[in-house]
């Protein structure tokens, strides 16, 4: 029997020291800074000579407390929290470009990922160029002298498409360059990239591990030498999780794993319905045997997530009647809750996205994304139900 402890039990057992009062849940640590001894213990410790909290830009024992749980869940070496997803995203890619340097990404990104590579990082004369998510033989080709790192969602945003990671790794690793994975759909809990090669994975800790809409959080893990750069960046720069935010992750990890099974157990009877329904042109959910990439789902990942796209028919008239006449779930850009999220992608998380781009990842005008929450599944059904036969 192995000596390492269950997922479920690392995630509630990961604690930061007791303190002299010795409660059993973690305190919240809400300081800015921390005092020292004397004048040698405080050099000592901004020399990094002794290991400890300094100021809560850099750490903080609440946020260490979370980083240490999906170091252990996601089998990392090491991490640092942001204060949101995107401040993980551009902290990572601020650290590891510089000036000239070209960056290899799946075509299906998060909509203000695709604006970092395609409005702020040419500012710095840094390139982006997107490889076609159902093309993955074309990667090779794309790869150009220049090129740092193999930047991939998977599932994707909003479009749910799935990347053979160990594919991925291989070619990274053929061409020395790094394999940076956007995990947030996933979780820890479902798919570890790391093991499948990746050597960075980012995840908007606002999603499934905070799990109820509440705070927002980032968190880039991986190995030691790179979050090093990343922690020295970051630092400097100023976009650390809260110690309040990091409390209230660390304590919603304690339940992820059940949570998410049951977002997911949710999830397939819903896109086993809508696969059915009338009124919807196509459905895609990773454990669907009707995924194009059913098979790498099934080889990578515990389970097939939360999220579903799928088009209603009608087109943009169509999809208006749809969210007009949603009366339980609930119409929001966010995802990973409680509650059952339907987002129209197209009007909102991916606006700003030009056209072209939007058809060629499959963003169309009738494309509904859902985040499957946690109310009974029948219910669920019913208003989709009677929201989708308003339709037309």
């Amino acid at each position: 029997m192995s000596n390492k402890n269950h997922f479920e039990t690392e995630a509630i057992r990961t604690q930061t020291e007791t303190s002299q009062f010795s409660e059993h849940s973690v305190p919240l640590y809400l300081t800015s800074g921390f005092v020292f001894d004397d004048a040698e213990e405080m050099r000592a410790s901004f020399a990094e000579e002794k290991q400890r909290d300094l100021y809560s830009r850099y750490s903080n024992p609440n946020v260490n407390e979370f980083v240490d749980k999906v170091c252990k869940m996601e089998g990392a070496e090491s991490g640092f929290a942001f204060a949101s997803g995107m401040a993980a995203v551009f902290s990572t890619f601020a650290t590891l470009l510089n000036a000239g340097d070209h960056v290899l990404s799946c075509s299906s990104v998060f909509g203000a990922t695709h604006g970092l590579f395609t409005k702020y990082l040419p500012k710095w004369n840094i390139e982006c160029s997107y490889f076609n998510i159902n093309e993955v033989e074309t990667v090779e080709s794309l790869i150009q002298p220049n090129t740092k790192f193999i930047y991939a969602e998977t599932p994707t945003n909003p479009g749910v498409d799935v990347l053979d990671l160990e594919l991925l790794s291989a070619i990274c690793k053929k061409h020395n360059l790094l394999l940076v994975v956007d995990n947030c759909f996933a979780t820890p809990y479902l798919q570890n990239p790391i093991k499948h090669g990746a050597d960075l994975v980012i995840h908007s800790a606002t999603k499934l591990m905070d799990g109820q809409g509440r705070v927002l959080g980032g968190v880039t893990v991986g190995k030691k030498e790179l979050i090093r750069e990343i922690y020295l960046f970051s630092r400097l720069t100023g976009p650390a999780m809260s110690a309040f935010n990091a409390w209230v992750l660390s304590k919603s990890l304690e339940t992820l794993a059940v949570r998410v099974e049951k977002h997911c157990e949710n999830a397939l009877k819903i896109a086993e319905f809508l696969e059915k329904h009338s009124k919807v042109n196509w459905v895609k959910y990773p454990f669907l045997k009707s995924h194009p990439k059913y098979d790498i789902s099934k080889k990578q990942m515990r389970l097939g997530g939360n999220i579903i796209a799928f088009e209603v028919k009608g087109g943009v008239e169509g999809g208006r009647n749809f969210f007009d006449n949603i009366k339980l779930c609930s119409l929001s850009a966010n995802l990973g809750d409680t509650r059952t999220i339907v987002t129209h992608p197209a009007s909102t998380t991916h606006a700003k996205v030009e056209a072209d781009v939007k058809a060629a990842v499959g963003i169309t005008d009738g494309m509904v994304r859902i985040s499957v929450g946690l109310e009974h599944v029948d219910d669920i059904i019913k208003d989709l139900d009677q929201a989708l036969n308003h339709a037309e």
